[in-house]
C-alpha cells in the first residue's frame, strides 16, 4: 500500500462533526484506482497501521487520504489547507 499522507485538521473536523452529529455521509473514495461511493454514518476515525481511517456504520473503513469528496466537499480545495 502506498504511503499515507495527512489530511488538514479543517477537513479532519469536518469528518469529526458529521461522526458526532450522526449524519448520512456521502463518501466518494479511491479504491484500487477506481471511484467508489459509500452512503452511511461514521462511527469513529481510527489510527491503523499508521494511517488514519474512517469506520462506517457498515463496518466498512476507509482511509482518509483516499477521499475524493465528502458530502459535496472536496479535501483539497484552499478552505482545507
Amino acid at each position: 500500500m502506498d504511503a499515507y499522507k495527512s489530511i488538514s485538521c479543517h477537513f479532519y473536523d469536518e469528518l469529526e462533526s458529521a461522526a458526532v452529529k450522526k449524519v448520512l455521509c456521502t463518501i466518494v473514495y479511491e479504491d484500487e484506482q477506481e471511484k467508489k461511493e459509500a452512503k452511511q454514518k461514521i462511527i469513529d476515525l481510527k489510527i491503523i497501521d499508521k494511517a488514519e481511517y474512517m469506520i462506517l456504520d457498515n463496518a466498512q473503513k476507509i482511509r482518509l487520504d483516499k477521499i475524493v469528496l465528502f458530502n459535496n466537499l472536496n479535501p483539497n480545495d484552499n478552505q482545507y489547507c
